[in-house]
């Protein structure tokens, strides 16, 4: 486990980190909603060893979490223009968007159907590694059915020796997972409620459908 708030263990931890997820090896990070657990997103057997980690099959894909917005269109294809507004707004940020993947590429995060959930969190110490490793598959770091991890310690409590670095920010700030929106049909809908609030989605978004489908008053 690494200290990301002390710049002595800082580096050398994104550095082991890094080397960890070339490896294949999982990795612990903090982001600004939970801690989460992830792998390298072009490796199939690493993102098999992270959903078995959690205790999780593949019919629920892991998000992938990118370091740079000018990644979106290398990820993603028909980017819808309400996204972009929603990206400029809340990214990075607690906000997850569902868009279509770009058929070309060469990675199996689960049964997708042919979708991406991408997001890029506010926090320096996954920003710093994310852009180092390139995109990542990244899931909150507990077991299925357990509580989001808030702390690197309580990441280790539940996932141990499956996980082979621990980057330790300290308490996450949020403490709520992030808003996922769908933006693969005709109207972009909230699937999960979260860490950016309905009405500031709507604010930038109007039409946006709540999590039960429905279009505002």
């Amino acid at each position: 486990m690494f200290d990301c708030r002390d710049p002595e263990t800082s580096e050398p931890g994104i550095e082991e980190a890094v080397r960890a997820i070339a490896r294949g090896e999982l990795v612990v990070l903090p982001t600004d909603t939970v801690y989460g657990v992830g792998s390298d997103a072009f490796d199939a057997a690493a993102v098999a060893r992270l959903l078995a980690a959690k205790g999780r099959g593949r019919q629920m894909p892991p998000p992938v979490l990118m370091g740079d917005v000018r990644t979106l269109d290398g990820l993603a294809t028909d980017v819808p223009e309400a996204v972009r507004v929603l990206v400029e707004e809340f990214w990075p940020g607690g906000l997850t968007v569902i868009c279509r993947a770009q058929p070309s590429l060469a990675w199996d995060l689960g049964e997708t159907r042919g979708t991406v959930a991408l997001r890029i969190p506010d926090s320096p110490c996954a920003l710093a590694l994310l852009r180092r490793t390139g995109p990542l598959a990244v899931t909150s770091a507990n077991l299925t059915g357990q509580p989001a991890a808030r702390t690197a310690t309580e990441a280790a409590a539940q996932l141990g020796p499956a996980v082979s670095v621990y980057l330790d920010g300290g308490p996450a700030p949020g403490g709520t997972a992030s808003t996922i929106v769908d933006a693969t049909g005709d109207v972009l809908r909230v699937v999960r409620d979260g860490a950016i609030p309905l009405a500031d989605l709507r604010r930038l978004v109007p039409e946006m459908l709540d999590v039960r489908g429905e279009a505002p008053a």
